[in-house]
């Protein structure tokens, strides 16, 4: 039995694999220790934090951010990207490869392990991108230290990576066997379609240009090659309820995600009041897609939720449409907005942990992330269901400043996150330094590791 341990989180309500219920946890050597209801048998501890009235959830994992370093630090960088995760209560983040130069070599990918060390506030790791100068060599890229896995791009968003041919998504999805990441739209019939917004130059067009069919067709195509290929696939921030019916289809092959923004933004309600600031890829679509998701969130068919957030400066952002870059913050508010939702009665509890934590996980082979259980890392974020704030953008953490839902009234907040037993984030501000290390997969463990 464990008679001492460096930290006991005392008295939170935690969910467990077992369930949910008052809880007591002891952490030592970054790790989960002990776990137990009786604090008459629990071990002495170094530090004791009372989280009484509090509810204790795994460390959220936010699977697709863009943090812009190298080459954007104007609007982010690994520091203050993961400064926004922590204070939102995100202990983990995965990071795609279009910066500048993209992440897809072995030596720009030890490039950004190099700049996270010491700067990075959560744990991390890195996709690398494909290309059609890269694709033979995926397999041997998607092992190294610190990478995330294969990100492909079938159509053309921020950054110069794109895989838009059948052939060249065949053999991309032939080199490797980890999961891999994909932006599912056809960019062929976006570039048809590219005429509607350059003679409107109405951002309220991004939907039409880059509409639902160009998703759906993206997707028919990726889930074709991939069960030819027989290679696992997750479709990232899926927009429409016309890719639901492939993605149930192929469940042994694919797995899939959303974003907060997408399941709470509606068109075009969001581009009469935000603008340009609204625009994403894939972009918000009307309440119709919305509430399918929704029915995907609740049936269980949805594996993950993760933000995209993809920072641009205000001046970017203000720019005339189209000429205006796609992306919206959102790291740091996953956890309030969606919690809201948990608030509204949409969400359990429950299925947000399924979904911010055990999901993603589960979709990447994270090794010892996304539950509460002995052995696995001490990564928690502490909440309160009941907490009810304004977001301000004062309290936005990410260089370019603002977030679409600024001003918005949400219950439920982060109040304590813990990565590997050291405490980041108390009360909405950082604490102590940045200590965030790379996440190990399973897929690229060495045997015995």
């Amino acid at each position: 039995m464990t008679t001492s341990v460096d930290l006991l989180l005392r008295g939170g309500t935690a969910v467990t694999p077992q369930g949910t219920e008052v809880t007591h946890i002891g952490v030592s050597g970054g790790r989960i220790a002990w776990i137990g209801s009786d604090l008459a048998g629990a071990p002495t501890a170094r530090e004791t934090i009372d989280v009484s009235g509090l509810h204790v959830l795994p460390g959220v994992i936010d699977p697709q951010v863009h943090f812009r370093e190298p080459g954007g630090e104007h609007k982010e960088d690994l520091e203050t990207g993961t400064r926004a995760a922590v204070l939102g209560g995100v202990t983990a983040i995965l990071e795609m490869p279009n910066t500048e130069p993209p992440t897809t070599t072995v030596a720009a990918l030890e490039e950004k392990l190099r700049l996270a060390s010491g700067r990075a506030w959560c744990d991390h790791a890195f996709f690398v991108g494909a290309r059609p100068d890269n694709l033979e060599t995926l397999g041997d890229l998607e092992l190294n230290p610190g990478c995330a896995g294969v990100k492909i791009f079938m159509g053309k968003s921020t950054g110069g990576l794109l895989v838009d041919s059948e052939e060249g998504l065949h053999l991309a999805l032939s080199s490797g066997r980890r999961r891999v990441a994909v932006h599912a739209e056809d960019e062929a019939r976006m570039r048809e379609r590219k005429p509607i917004v350059e003679a409107s130059h109405d951002v309220r067009d991004h939907p039409n240009w880059r509409d639902a069919e160009s998703a759906r067709l993206a997707t028919e195509r990726l889930l074709r090659v991939a069960r030819k290929v027989g290679r696992r696939v997750h479709v990232l921030h899926v927009t429409t309820g016309d890719e639901l019916p492939l993605l149930a289809a192929n469940r042994d092959l694919a797995t899939f995600e959303t974003t907060p923004q997408h399941l709470t933004l509606s068109a075009p309600e969001c581009y009469d009041r935000l603008g340009t600031f609204a625009q994403m890829n894939p972009p918000i679509r009307t309440a119709e897609h919305r509430e399918a998701l929704w029915g995907a969130v609740q049936s269980g068919l949805l594996d993950a939720i993760g933000s995209d957030h993809a920072p641009h400066t205000r001046e970017e952002k203000a720019r005339d449409y189209p000429s205006s870059p796609s992306g919206m913050t959102g790291v740091q508010t996953l956890v309030p907005v969606m919690l809201n939702h948990v608030h509204e009665g949409r969400l359990s509890l429950d299925r947000f942990v399924d979904l911010t934590s055990t999901g993603p996980a589960r979709v990447y082979g994270l090794v010892r992330k996304g539950r509460i259980s002995p052995g696995y890392d001490a990564d928690f974020t502490v909440v309160d269901l009941a907490e009810t704030r304004v977001v301000e953008e004062s309290w936005i953490a990410s260089r370019c400043g603002w977030s679409p839902f600024s001003g918005v009234t949400l219950t439920g907040w982060p109040r304590l996150t813990v990565v590997r037993g050291s405490v980041v984030m108390r009360d909405l501000e950082t604490v102590g330094a940045p200590l965030g290390r790379p996440v190990e997969f399973l897929e690229t463990l060495q045997p015995g590791g």
